[in-house]
């Protein structure tokens, strides 16, 4: 049985607001993906392994570190 940490790490990403600055039209254009206000400070990218996998390599691309 999967560990749930490793289900969400597969299924969501949490970046300060700033790190998505002119990056959000992008990511709902190309991925499928939720995203969702964490806090005033930051935002949470919820989908598929297979849409978070690929939203992580586009924002890897442009700079962004997504750990």
């Amino acid at each position: 049985m999967p560990r749930p940490s490793s289900l969400r790490d597969s299924t969501q990403i949490v970046l300060p607001k700033e790190a998505l600055s002119g990056l959000e039209s992008q990511l709902d254009d190309e991925f499928t993906l939720t995203i969702f206000p964490e806090n005033d400070t930051h935002y949470r990218l919820i989908g598929s392994p297979v849409e978070i996998k690929a939203a992580s390599q586009f924002l890897a691309r442009q700079g962004v570190s997504v750990r």
